[in-house]
């Protein structure tokens, strides 16, 4: 029997233009979250995974988080991704009938009314627009039962009295380096958008944005991860200067940006 090779995400897309987040992936990059795999770690000890949980998992992306979560045995598990090539890789690390990975869209899951008790997603309504946003926080809303957690990590601005210019400013330079609509939030600004949906927030925990730091990828990475991507990234011209406008935006904002976990509860 021959084994066939899933695509990878972005297979077809210019180098020049893809999303930073596919290129870093193709790169080697295992992790692509706002503040890596600590606040991560820190969104999934708020929301305090059981195994009596029903877990709904918007993005996946590569699955660094589904990992971690079904490592905790939830009852039910369920990836909601966009993109096939993605949807595949998740579904390598699932096992049994109570863990899948569907094609699907947050804002429209297609699951029934309160069938989860735990929902989150990583660096992903960053990316929408105002309306998207609170169609996916709406969605969250409804699937969770009476009780249920949601939990979100995703790009911030500081402090929370930044101006509307500077903020539009930030928005302009990482959507000209991501190759991707970035709009993120002021943390005021992403409690009221769980909070408009009807949800109470229970938890917060903010850390630096420094995914492009050597620290913080050797942390994600390890050392031969961090060593293969360094080496990627120096073999491949167009590749470096795209990663090296990146990391010069983040640095230049350094000050601005952060990366934000928040849990919210819906009411019984």
């Amino acid at each position: 029997m021959t084994s066939q090779i899933d695509p990878r995400p972005g297979e077809n897309l210019d180098v020049s233009r893809m999303p930073i987040y596919i290129l870093l992936f193709r790169l080697g990059k295992q992790v692509i979250r706002p503040s890596g795999m600590d606040l991560t770690r820190r969104m999934l000890e708020l929301l305090d995974v059981q195994a009596s949980d029903e877990v709904v998992e918007f993005a996946p992306g590569l699955g660094a988080t589904a990992k971690l979560t079904l490592r905790r045995e939830p009852a039910h598990y369920t990836a909601i991704e966009r993109d096939e090539a993605s949807m595949k890789l998740v579904t390598r690390y699932l096992k049994g009938p109570d863990q899948r990975s569907v094609i699907g869209r947050a804002e429209n899951t297609e699951l029934g009314d309160a069938s989860a008790t735990l929902v989150y997603g990583e660096a992903m309504l960053t990316m929408q627009t105002a309306s998207n946003k609170d169609r996916i926080i709406a969605e969250a809303a409804r699937i969770l039962k009476p009780g249920g957690r949601y939990g979100i990590h995703e790009v911030c601005l500081q402090p929370d009295d930044l101006g509307d210019a500077d903020k539009s400013e930030i928005e302009r330079s990482l959507s000209e380096a991501t190759h991707v609509s970035t709009r993120p939030l002021k943390q005021s600004e992403w409690r009221t958008l769980l909070e408009r949906a009807g949800l109470q927030v229970t938890g917060t925990a903010m850390a630096p944005f420094r995914l492009l730091s050597p620290p913080r990828v050797i942390r994600d990475e390890g050392i031969a991860g961090a060593l293969r991507l360094a080496k990627n990234v120096l073999s491949d011209a167009t590749a470096r200067r795209r990663v090296l406008d990146m990391r010069s935006v983040l640095h230049w904002y350094r000050n601005s940006l952060a990366g934000i976990a928040i849990v919210a509860i819906k009411p019984e």
